[in-house]
């Protein structure tokens, strides 16, 4: 079995690194010209019909980009709970959502539409009030709703468990994506930087640490890519896949942050270079939702029990979105 990327998906995580190199602050609108928001929905539907793994690729580059927008919230969450028609309407860029789940809603800051889970379904949220937190990571705050009304039924509850593991999988993809690029600064610094009339990368005390962040990264994306095909294909681990991926790559994307800002020493630590907001992505990602410990724990009575197609979780709510623990 073939497992590299195809030439498309190549050539969809050039053009992503490209446009979002040249324009960080894109607009939902732009994201739909280019077809992002429509990547996995019907061609009926006025989607490309592709699948999850083209998700994937777009979701490691908006990491690595430090995208601002509702892509998470809207792609990565809700999208299962969205009947055709909403879908048609998030491929054309007219509408984007977030799903309130947990206490904190993601992305409440940028996503026009509110879904909010409650008895036997999901529902659309009208006249909320929304209150905007600053958080560790600027780029994607967290909120709360209050009051409101629910209209339209989007879904029945039988759509948690998918929601929760393409959120889990669209955070450890997105991990890979911060931590690559922080680890892409502290080669390039190791390279070009000079002590003692020798380029440093050429000392153990700094190839080491950068050899370790470069294998636990590839571990870590080799698990997450692994979730987005359990997503893509619906597989029967795909709960024991994402929550594998998120503890891995959120714990990595810290790692590697942390060991990139060592290398670069002085100009690592402050707020001019860019490694301080990939750091505080990775911390973002890591304390949103359930933690690694928590998911390690529940990944491991899932094979000690041998039930690898399903993974407990302590409470209703889809570890997703359950802050803590």
């Amino acid at each position: 079995m073939d497992f590299t990327f195809t030439p498309e998906q190549d050539e969809l995580r050039e053009q992503a690194r490209s446009f979002l190199e040249a324009n960080p602050e894109a607009s939902w609108a732009e994201l739909a010209e280019l077809g992002w928001t429509g990547v996995e929905i019907a061609e009926e539907d006025g989607g490309a019909g592709l699948t999850f793994v083209e998700e994937a690729v777009l979701f490691e580059e908006l990491g690595r980009a430090l995208y601002h927008g509702p892509f998470l919230s809207t792609i990565g969450i809700a999208l299962p709970a969205l009947p055709a028609d909403l879908r048609a309407d998030v491929a054309a860029g007219t509408s984007s959502w977030t799903l309130a789940l947990g206490p904190l809603v993601p992305d409440l800051d940028t996503a026009e539409r509110i879904a909010v889970a409650g008895g036997d379904g999901i529902y659309e949220l009208e006249g909320a009030e929304r209150e905007v937190f600053a958080t560790v990571d600027e780029t994607r705050p967290l909120g709360v709703v209050r009051g409101g009304e629910t209209t339209r039924r989007l879904a029945d509850s039988t759509v948690l468990p998918e929601i929760e593991a393409r959120a889990l999988t669209a955070l450890a993809v997105e991990a890979c994506g911060t931590a690559r690029k922080a680890l892409e600064y502290a080669l390039e610094y190791a390279a070009s930087r000079e002590q003692f009339g020798r380029r440093i990368g050429t000392y153990q005390a700094v190839s080491h640490p950068l050899a370790t962040s470069y294998t636990r990264l590839e571990l870590s994306r080799s698990l997450a890519l692994w979730a987005a095909w359990c997503v893509s294909t619906g597989d029967p681990q795909v709960a024991l896949a994402a929550a594998a991926a998120k503890a891995s790559a959120a714990e990595s994307a810290v790692a590697v942050c942390e060991a990139s800002i060592q290398v670069l020493g002085g100009i690592g630590f402050t707020w001019e270079h860019e490694l301080q907001r990939l750091y505080k992505r990775a911390l973002g990602i890591e304390s949103f939702g359930a933690s690694g410990t928590r998911l390690r724990a529940e990944v491991a009575a899932a094979l000690l029990e041998g039930t690898t197609d399903t993974v407990h979780h302590s409470s209703d709510a889809p570890a997703s979105l359950t802050q803590g623990g």
